[in-house]
């Protein structure tokens, strides 16, 4: 049983958007003077999982 090509975007899309979680989490609580980078690069994470979930079936 392997993986297809839509399971792999699943999967990336799926720890793209726990990555761009904990990103924003860790700014906004652990290092708030440094919140604004953290939460960019967190939510750049979520635009990047929603393309890759878009793709899905696609190509």
């Amino acid at each position: 049983m392997g993986m297809n090509k839509n399971t792999i975007f699943g999967w990336a899309s799926f720890l793209m958007f726990i990555v761009g979680a904990a990103l924003v989490l860790l700014g906004v609580l652990k290092y708030p003077e440094y919140a604004i980078g953290f939460s960019t690069t967190g939510i750049g994470f979520f635009f990047i999982s929603w393309v890759f979930n878009a793709l899905k079936g696609r190509i």
